[in-house]
């Protein structure tokens, strides 16, 4: 008899694109930093400065965002969040002056793609998936390097041929395109079909067993505040907060942010630094993957000390690498795209493990908070960095040392017994 298709994978499918797509927004920048900088005369701090907004808003919204999404359902909130960033997104291109970029690029997009991340694919992950839970989450985290590879040669050829609204368009559409998907496609809780979540079995009536609660009337502000405040008192929580500061600031805030502007004052076309980080998603989309599935199987403190070691290497090679003759780069893309953002699921293996099942979407978010914080200062830092420089050398430097640090700080991480969080606060 033929199995059919358990609805979780579809939820995995459209929880996946609508975090592509959200990744596509947060890539953009990276490729309109210097048209604007050419057609506005914008320095590159000052839209450093925007996308550093940009960063903290979409890290502070999550630990909130979760709390929505615990009372709302995944489905409302993933098909308002896509509904911002398309709108956002679209009014770009009649902005004239920084205070519009500022708002726009840094407030309303910063808010959409705080409400359409990783903390929305947690919640998706711990409510449909009992099996395969670190693939899901893999495959989930894997979408933000995918995003990178479908979008941004996309957007390079556009500006090259259209110029940069062309591309802000192409974005604004589909995230446009996105919200009735996730309307039509997504459901809750597996209990709306019927279902438990996979690999749990039903009872004899047919009524999902041990499914996870689909809501709570707990308010979202309220349980987000005071989730922070509950976990805040453990050590766990700042070890893994901490650990994703570093994080953020070594991939969405520098890499992602810098990487182009820093290939063009080398002399690399747009096009071509695009396909360079294409080829770190294409990278990162195995490496992330195949983290889901060791986050399964091996002792998730030494995956993290082996990604933050790797990371830290090529940062620290990647001057050279611009120095280099013939495939210097390459190797770059290679060794740092393996590892982009593998840390995302041994990292939430580890909350998982220290704060519960139950807890991780709130707690979660406050570390994926702690990961924008650190993204939108190495943003901001490398912007100025370059301004008063004229070369992004130190912020590459110092990236990877901080990321060899972080490394060995993961070998202090010791297997504890869950933390004992109020329930009431964390839901």
């Amino acid at each position: 008899m033929k199995r059919r298709l358990h609805y979780a994978w579809i939820i995995l499918t459209v929880t996946f694109l609508a975090l592509l797509v959200s990744a596509a927004v947060r890539a953009t920048p990276g490729a309109l930093m210097v048209p604007l900088e050419k057609e506005f005369g914008w320095s590159r701090a000052t839209l450093s400065y925007a996308v550093s907004v940009n960063l903290v808003l979409y890290g502070l919204i999550g630990p909130f965002a979760a709390g929505f999404i615990n009372r709302y359902g995944p489905r409302r909130v993933m098909s308002v969040g896509t509904l911002l960033l398309g709108a956002g997104v679209l009014c770009t291109v009649v902005m004239r002056q920084p205070w519009q970029l500022l708002g726009l690029w840094g407030i309303v997009v910063g808010v959409g793609t705080g409400v359409v991340a990783l903390v929305l694919g947690a919640i998706v992950v711990q409510r449909w998936f009992h099996l395969h839970r670190g693939l899901a989450l893999g495959l989930l985290t894997a979408s933000s390097a995918t995003g990178q590879l479908v979008f941004l040669p996309l957007l390079a050829h556009l500006i090259q041929a259209h110029g940069w609204r062309a591309a802000a368009l192409a974005v604004a559409g589909a995230c446009l395109a996105m919200c009735p998907l996730a309307l039509l496609g997504m459901r809750d809780d597996p209990r709306e079909k019927g279902l438990a979540a996979l690999g749990l079995p039903a009872d004899a009536a047919g009524a999902p067993a041990h499914t996870p609660p689909s809501g709570t009337p707990a308010q979202p502000f309220s349980s987000a505040l005071s989730g922070l405040a509950a976990a805040s008192r453990h050590r766990e929580f700042w070890v893994l907060a901490g650990s994703f500061f570093v994080c953020g600031a070594s991939t969405n805030g520098l890499i992602g942010t810098h990487l182009i502007p820093a290939c063009m004052d080398h002399g690399i076309g747009e096009v071509q630094a695009a396909g360079l980080l294409a080829l770190m998603g294409v990278f990162d989309l195995v490496g992330t993957t195949a983290s889901g599935w060791l986050s399964d199987r091996l002792p998730n403190r030494l995956l993290l000390f082996a990604y933050y070691g790797l990371r830290g290497t090529a940062l620290l090679y990647l001057p050279y690498g611009f120095a280099a003759q013939g495939h210097g780069l390459s190797i770059f893309a290679v060794f740092y795209g393996l590892d982009w953002i593998a840390t995302v699921p041994p990292t939430v293996a580890l909350a998982r493990e220290a704060f519960g099942a139950e807890r991780v979407g709130v707690v979660f978010g406050w570390i994926v908070a702690a990961h924008q914080l650190g993204a939108a200062c190495a943003a901001l830092v490398a912007g100025l960095i370059r301004t008063h420089e004229g070369t992004y050398d130190h912020a590459f430097l110092v990236s990877g040392a901080l990321c060899l640090l972080t490394a060995g700080a993961m070998l202090l991480i010791r297997p504890a017994r869950p933390v004992a969080l109020p329930l009431g606060q964390l839901a």
